[in-house]
């Protein structure tokens, strides 16, 4: 008969896979950023909580916090640097005001985490304390992760398109927190459930808005490169009707 302790670290190493493509899914975004030279609309928000989310539980999941915690500590530690590189990207490719506050925003996260981190492990005399403390945060700021997106949510109610709200990310949110979800009630770290059980439900309610408005971002776009189209087509019957003017001129005044 297969243990709890063994279907459990079958669900994290899933979880691990799932989680990775998460922090992969934004990828073509970042490669639009990256070809436009501009990061247009998209927020830096839900990069930047996932960043400060994951480097928390990287502190949960050290051996001097959270023993046995292997699983947790190795995907964290892969979507921090993930996670990094997408909030380097924002500031290379933000401008003025937006890229400092970007670069503040980064450099306040890492300094609050290895305040936390530093001061827990000092002062807290046992691993309960410890799980605790950093628990309660990871808690908190994951919630703050899953819920980042609200932010680009209410942008795509406002202008009924889901362009900047990537389905791929909202399908990964969504398999990533039903598998942490499963893998902490099967031996139960309530630290671990909520945040998670949360992001199903914010991802569920991404996926409902991609169903709503699917078909009105695709009119949007195609409206939107049909304008483009006669714009160009408008430029060259200018540049056609200016050289026939010039020629009829010089015929005109040899």
């Amino acid at each position: 008969m297969v243990s709890a302790d063994a279907i459990r670290t079958a669900v994290g190493i899933l979880g691990n896979v799932i989680a990775l493509g998460l922090f992969l899914s934004p990828v073509p975004t970042f490669y639009r950023i990256w070809k436009k030279g501009s990061v247009e609309q998209f927020s830096p928000a839900p990069y930047l909580a996932t960043l400060l989310n994951c480097m928390f539980w990287v502190v949960y999941g050290l051996p001097l916090v959270h023993p046995g915690s292997t699983l947790v500590l190795t995907i964290n530690g892969s979507g921090s640097l993930i996670e990094f590189f997408y909030v380097f990207l924002f500031i290379l490719y933000s401008e003025g005001p937006r890229r400092l506050r970007v670069l503040l925003i980064l450099l306040a996260e890492i300094a609050f985490v290895a305040a936390v981190a530093l001061s827990v492990i000092e002062a807290a005399p046992d691993y309960d304390r410890r799980t605790l403390i950093v628990g309660i945060l990871c808690v908190f700021f994951g919630t703050m992760m899953y819920a980042a997106p609200l932010s680009v949510m209410r942008l795509v109610i406002q202008t009924k398109s889901v362009e900047y709200m990537p389905l791929f990310l909202s399908i990964a949110s969504f398999f990533n927190g039903a598998c942490w979800t499963t893998y902490a009630l099967i031996r139960f770290d309530l630290f671990i459930t909520i945040p998670n059980a949360l992001g199903v439900l914010f991802a569920v309610a991404q996926l409902v808005l991609h169903a709503t408005y699917h078909k009105s971002t695709r009119r949007q776009i195609e409206a939107r490169r049909s304008k483009a189209e006669l714009s160009l087509v408008e430029v060259v019957a200018m540049g056609e009707t200016n050289e026939t003017r010039k020629e009829t001129q010089n015929g005109h005044h040899p």
